[in-house]
């Protein structure tokens, strides 16, 4: 068989009648991959620890204090020195160091005194701990569904409000910034407030302002994969001092201790005995971690946004894809390059770009429980089949189904970056021969049966 002609092996039998050389010829297909080592993600080790992080650690562990209430003054803690470098950053009133950025989302509904068994409208297209939040907040999830770029559809939501929704939740996924303006207007409408999950965007903005800024609250997360990263923590921002009051209160101070996040007057909130007390609170080995990382995180936001921005632009033009678009320039954070592959091949695109040595998955693979696609919340809908779950959001369940996601991380050399504009090239290319190959083979079955 000669190079240029039909390959009948597995993989070429997965795209029929792809024409391949041996130059191209796909690694899924038993050709030479674009790389062999590693796709860089965090969980391989590739996040920005500098020794100086490793420094503030060991200085909070040598001191022997690690819980964020004892005999000193808030101003000289690990936690309070970090929240307020926090308020200089996102240029905000009030900071609160929690466990997590799920326990921040849920302190936020919390803490605004959204009652129990409320709805709160949240996309479809976040990762599942956005409606655990809500539900671990004694709420119940709105789910609304998104937009071609994967944004929530302020128009799907519109047309199915009901008065039982008591708060929205925008999801900033995947450091893509939602529509704010729309939302705030038609939040304003409805008279209810609106959170920002900020969890995946930590650093990004939307015309200057800091995702996280705009609504009633934002809620962050300092885990492992994040822009900072303590493993596990998060933090809550808002400008409202009674918000902050709550939360804080929920979040462990207690015994009068809610006074020490107030010291130029009284705390806004008459007592703090009329509020559980949950245990989110952040340690201080972890608040000197981020106080560290936190002076660097610019750099590592340029590091983000100069690696996306080059891979964007070498794959604008290639035919069969088309990149996810964010709601004003620049509107991203650049942690992940993701794409529709609208001729329903994505899942076996995502595939192909692993065998070339790059990381991808489909969000809407069937054969992957990824916890972003709404249909494998199974704790949503006990008793229900997957396709009946599907038809609830169809337009979330079609892009993402088409949806291809590669993580960027922010230590990707330029050398990581062509090979993964190399590997979608040289997939899509191979994806663009079975199509031609199809429609060739369509035109001489039609023109056979005219004949």
């Amino acid at each position: 068989m000669a190079d240029n002609e039909v390959d009948h092996s597995a993989a070429a039998r997965q795209l029929p009648g792809t024409r391949i050389t041996a130059d191209s010829r796909l690694a899924l297909d038993g050709g030479n991959p674009i790389r062999r080592t590693p796709w860089p993600t965090y969980d391989r080790g590739a996040v920005c620890v500098h020794p100086d992080d490793e420094e503030a650690a060991l200085r909070a562990i040598r001191s022997h204090l690690y819980f964020r209430y004892d005999y000193r003054p808030p101003h000289e803690t690990e936690c309070g020195k970090f929240e307020a470098d926090l308020c200089r950053y996102f240029d905000c009133r009030h900071a609160l160091a929690t466990s997590s950025g799920t326990t921040a989302l849920a302190l936020a509904i919390m803490a605004a005194g959204i009652a129990p068994g409320s709805l709160i409208a949240c996309p479809g297209f976040t990762f599942a701990a956005t409606p655990s939040a809500i539900i671990l907040a004694g709420c119940t999830p709105f789910l609304v569904d998104v937009d071609e770029n994967l944004h929530l559809d302020v128009a799907d939501l519109r047309s199915r409000w009901t008065p039982q929704v008591k708060g929205i939740m925008v999801v900033h996924m995947r450091g893509f910034a939602g529509d704010m303006g729309a939302l705030l207007r038609f939040a304003d409408d409805m008279h209810v407030p609106v959170f920002e999950d900020a969890v995946p965007a930590l650093g990004a903005e939307l015309d200057g302002r800091k995702l996280g800024t705009f609504g009633l609250a934002g809620a962050f997360s300092t885990q492992s994969d994040k822009s900072l990263n303590s493993g596990e923590g998060g933090f809550l921002v808002t400008d409202d001092s009674a918000l902050f009051a709550r939360a804080t209160v929920l979040s462990g101070a207690y015994e009068g201790r809610l006074r020490r996040h107030f010291p130029d007057g009284e705390p806004p909130i008459a007592t703090d005995l009329d509020l559980p007390l949950l245990s989110f609170r952040m340690d201080e080995i972890r608040a000197a971690l981020l106080r560290a990382e936190l002076g660097r995180l610019p750099v590592r936001l340029a590091a983000f946004r100069r690696n996306y921005d080059y891979v964007a632009s070498a794959l604008a033009e290639v035919a069969g894809i088309r990149i996810r678009r964010p709601v004003a320039p620049g509107a991203y954070l650049g942690e992940a390059f993701i794409f529709q592959v609208p001729n329903g091949r994505a899942q076996w695109f995502a595939q192909a770009l692993c065998h070339e040595g790059i990381e991808a998955r489909n969000l809407g693979s069937d054969s992957d429980r990824n916890i972003r696609a709404f249909w494998n919340w199974r704790f949503m809908f006990t008793g229900m089949e997957t396709a009946a779950i599907k038809e609830l959001l169809p337009n979330a369940t079609r892009y993402l189904q088409r949806a291809v996601d590669i993580p960027l991380s922010s230590t990707l050399s330029q050398s990581d970056c062509d090979h993964l504009v190399a590997a979608v090239r040289k997939v899509a290319d191979a994806l663009a021969a079975t199509e031609t190959l199809d429609d060739e083979e369509g035109s001489s079955s039609t023109w056979a049966g005219r004949r």
